[in-house]
C-alpha cells in the first residue's frame, strides 16, 4: 500500500551548483528544504514538495506551547499546521481529526497522551458546529480524508491509535515521524468488510518505530477477494528477544491457503536479532508497479536517514 506523494521540484542550474537546498542525506523529502537557513521566510515552500494547496490556511506558532484541547481539532480542507520554529505539543486531551477533507499537512508537532472526546457540540468550521459522538482518542484520525501528509511529528501514548486511516481515506503519506510507547500504533482500513477501503493508497517512509511499541506497525485490513499489496524496501527490522515475536509479517485470522496469494515483498531489508519476513504472492511482478514510489535507499543507511525523525528543533536563521 504505497503511493508516490512527494515531488521535489527541480532547482535552477545556479542553485544546484551552489548546493542550495540539498543536504544529500539520502532522505529525498528532507533534502528538499531542511538545509535552507531561510526556511522561516517562506514557510509555504514546504507545500511545493507534496501536492500543493490552492487556497491554504497556514497555521504557525509564535512561541513554545502545550495545547490541551477540550474537544477534537477538526480540520478543514487546504490547511497546514506547521510547528517549525517552536516546540508545540498537542496533548492531554482530544487531538486531531481529518474527516472527509482533502489537502492537509501536519508538520513538526508533538502529539501525545491523546484522550477521547465527544458527546458534545463541536465546531468544525466558522459557520457550523454540531453534535459529536465519542471519539476514539487517536493522535491523528483520518476518516474519509485524502491527500494528507503527516511529517516530522513525534507521537506517543494515545488512547487508541497514533495514526489511523479508515473509511475510504487515500493518498496519504506518513513520513519522518518518531513513534514510541504505544500499543496499537497505526491502522490502515476500517474493517475487513468495508469495501470503500479497497483503493486505499498509503506511503510510509523514513519513520522511526521506536521503544515501547507493541503492534500495528501498521495493520492493513483486507477485504474478501482483495488484499493489500505491501512492498517493503530498505527497512530495518529489529526483533525483540521473545522468540514468538520475530516475524515481521502477520496474517491475522487468515489461513495460509488465503495469505499465500497476497502480494507481500521484502527487498533490501535488514533483519536483526532473528527478525524474518515471509514473502508471498507474485514476488517480482508488475503487481508492485503502482506500489512503487521513490527508489529505496540501502538499509545500511536507515540510521542516517531517520536520525532526524520526529519534531525538529528548527530555529529562525538556522538550518533545520
Amino acid at each position: 500500500m504505497l503511493l508516490h506523494f512527494f515531488h521535489c521540484r527541480k532547482l535552477n542550474a545556479s542553485r544546484r551548483k551552489l548546493g542550495f537546498l540539498s543536504c544529500n542525506t539520502g532522505n529525498p523529502i528532507d533534502d528538499c528544504w531542511r538545509c535552507d537557513p531561510n526556511w522561516e521566510k517562506n514557510r509555504q515552500k514546504l507545500a511545493d514538495w507534496p501536492l500543493g494547496s490552492e487556497e491554504p490556511l497556514w497555521i504557525i506558532f509564535a512561541r513554545d506551547m502545550v495545547i490541551q484541547l477540550k474537544e477534537e481539532l477538526i480540520m478543514n480542507s487546504f490547511k497546514t499546521i506547521d510547528g517549525r520554529g517552536a516546540s508545540v505539543h498537542i496533548a492531554n486531551g482530544p487531538c486531531i481529526t481529518i474527516q472527509y477533507v482533502t489537502n492537509i499537512i501536519i508538520h513538526g508537532i508533538n502529539i501525545h497522551d491523546c484522550k477521547q472526546g465527544g458527546n458534545a457540540m463541536v465546531r468544525d468550521s466558522p459557520r457550523h458546529y454540531g453534535w459529536r459522538t465519542i471519539s476514539d482518542g487517536d493522535g491523528v484520525s483520518i476518516f474519509g480524508g485524502s491527500h494528507v501528509w503527516v511529517d516530522h511529528c513525534s507521537l506517543s501514548n494515545c488512547h487508541d491509535g497514533l495514526i489511523d486511516a479508515i473509511h475510504g481515506s487515500t493518498a496519504i503519506t506518513i513520513s519522518n515521524n518518531y513513534m514510541t510507547h504505544h500499543d496499537k500504533v497505526m491502522l490502515l482500513g476500517h474493517s475487513d468488510s468495508y469495501t470503500q477501503d479497497k483503493g486505499m493508497q498509503v506511503t510510509i517512509a523514513f519513520n522511526h518505530f521506536g521503544e515501547g511499541l507493541v503492534q500495528r506497525m501498521p495493520r492493513c485490513m483486507r477485504l474478501e477477494g482483495v488484499h493489500p499489496t505491501i512492498n517493503s524496501q530498505g527497512n530495518r527490522f529489529l526483533a525483540p528477544d521473545d522468540r514468538f515475536s520475530k516475524e515481521v509479517t502477520k496474517h491475522e485470522d487468515a489461513p495460509e491457503s488465503e495469505w499465500k496469494n497476497w502480494n507481500w515483498r521484502s527487498e533490501g531489508d535488514l533483519m536483526l536479532n532473528g527478525a524474518y519476513f515471509t514473502p508471498s504472492g507474485a514476488g517480482a511482478s508488475s503487481s508492485y508497479a503502482k506500489a512503487s514510489s521513490l527508489g529505496a535507499r540501502p538499509s545500511s543507511l536507515v540510521s542516517t536517514i531517520t536520525s532526524g525523525s520526529g519534531a525538529l528543533n528548527c530555529r529562525k536563521g538556522s538550518r533545520c
